[in-house]
């Protein structure tokens, strides 16, 4: 069995320093995990009042406290984490989220589908969509509004992830929390959405993270409103079993060929 949690909280907004400081309290809670998921732009809170706040909270994968900061936890209490991370690259800025380890960072996922203010601050992802393997689980990443599309949860599953963590900071109260365990039940994996609470200027988070299995079962809930950590045990087996009936399997029953119009770029004129 593989061990899982996340961490719902509130950020410091502009204060990296103080976000920090809150989660050395809260991150050694998950020592006996394998994995443990934070919610999105974790490092520098989520409705940024300017451009300049937004840059400045920013940080580099390769030069970042705020990374070296989640590797001497992960060292400490050898698990990971997967973080929302807001992500300075050359002169742009990505919605991220990084996975990180005892040996410290081991790669990124940037948001694909921005929303709504988001795309004042951020460019879409280049990153791709990449599957992570630790301690024999197979993981893919992704961040809030990218629970909207489903194409990305199906690749993620084809390319084996039997786990995908959901970042996020959600504030449009029940939707994503009923649509994930759908993507879980449809693509026979698990996910587990680590959302936040609190407000930030006109911003209400939702709270209500949660764990689901490969049949859209949820494991565990957490309140609307308080800061808890969820966990819970997966057999990644159960999502590698893509067997429905004796006569039917999930991806090879699939008919790519009849699903060209995925590609096409001029929908809704």
């Amino acid at each position: 069995m593989f061990k899982i949690g996340c961490l719902q909280f509130s950020p410091v907004l502009g204060d990296p320093a103080a976000t920090m400081q809150k989660l050395s309290a809260l991150l050694p809670q998950a020592a006996a995990l394998d994995l443990l998921v934070l919610p999105e732009l974790c490092n520098s809170g989520y409705d940024f009042t300017s451009a300049e706040q937004a840059w400045e909270t920013s940080e580099s994968v390769g030069d970042s406290q705020f990374i070296d900061f989640l590797s001497e936890i992960c060292q400490k209490h050898k698990y990971h984490i997967v973080s929302g991370f807001n992500e300075r690259s050359g002169d742009q800025l990505f919605n991220s989220a990084v996975l990180v380890g005892p040996e410290g960072y081991l790669g990124k996922y940037q948001k694909l589908h921005l929303f709504y203010n988001e795309k004042d601050f951020f460019q879409p992802g280049q990153a791709g969509l990449p599957v992570f393997e630790i301690n024999g689980c197979k993981l893919g990443i992704q961040v809030c509004f990218d629970w909207m599309y489903p194409e990305a949860w199906r690749v993620l599953a084809l390319k084996g992830a039997d786990l995908i963590c959901h970042t996020s900071n959600l504030v449009l109260p029940g939707l994503a929390q009923r649509a994930v365990p759908i993507h879980a039940m449809i693509n026979r994996v698990y996910t587990i959405t680590a959302n936040r609470v609190g407000t930030e200027g006109e911003l209400t988070f939702t709270g209500r993270s949660f764990i689901a299995d490969p049949l859209g079962n949820i494991l565990e809930e957490a309140s609307a409103t308080g800061e808890e950590l969820l966990t819970g045990e997966i057999d990644v087996g159960l999502a590698r079993n893509k067997q429905l009936t004796v006569k039917n399997d999930l991806f090879l029953d699939r008919r790519p060929a009849d699903y060209t119009a995925l590609i096409e770029t001029n929908h809704g004129g």
